[in-house]
């Protein structure tokens, strides 16, 4: 059994959590024949509570950073909200606690922003989002620039957005096996082609 925990907070990047949030929890459909155990993949905020992410959505939290189920993997998204949180000494321990005893810890987006000022990915490689490599290398980070995901021991992150979808996908290949995650991804029929060609 795995349970999986994804941190958000007041601007989270969206997709970057909902996308992985749809993967593992198809995977745990999967595993447990159609169905979806209550509390095996939990949103937690530091209050708890409701919780407004990046682009506006609305979302209330499972569970506060100190009533949650103990992790096995942890995800943190980015968004504009990572850099507010990167100051945020309470979050920052919390990750510093969960990593102590999680399998992966893992992030989308500039939530590498949030492992590496944890010191949870001291001097592990990262990815992050293309428009903010710079700036985390800036900060002292191993920013690897050309891989969707970069697995360094047990932090894995992945670069923007739907680059976390693919993380995810890796992520359960790991824990279930390659044809579990061919499953989860013919289930939520993911079938990534190259960028937008079309003409207009």
């Amino acid at each position: 059994m795995t349970t999986y925990g994804l941190l958000i907070f007041e601007g989270a990047e969206e997709l970057d959590w909902v996308g992985p949030w749809e993967v593992f929890t198809v995977s745990e459909m999967v595993v447990n024949g159609g169905s979806l155990p209550e509390g095996r993949v939990v949103s937690i905020a530091e209050g708890g509570g409701v919780v407004r992410c990046n682009k506006g959505l609305r979302v209330l939290a499972d569970h506060d950073l100190g009533d949650h189920p103990p992790l096995d993997v942890v995800l943190v998204p980015g968004g504009q909200g990572t850099r507010r949180e990167a100051d945020n000494e309470k979050v920052l321990a919390w990750l510093r606690d969960q990593d102590a005893t999680t399998t992966w810890t893992t992030s989308v987006c500039t939530g590498a922003l949030l492992l590496h000022t944890s010191g949870v990915a001291e001097g592990k490689k990262l990815a992050t989002h293309w428009s903010f490599e710079e700036a985390l290398e800036q900060r002292g980070a191993n920013v690897v620039r050309d891989r969707r995901w970069v697995r360094d021991g047990k932090v894995v992150s992945s670069q923007g957005v739907s680059a976390g979808i693919d993380m995810a996908l890796w992520l359960i290949g790991q824990i279930h096996g390659p044809d579990h995650a061919r499953a989860v991804q013919k289930y939520i029929q993911y079938d990534p082609a190259p960028p937008y060609q079309a003409d207009v």
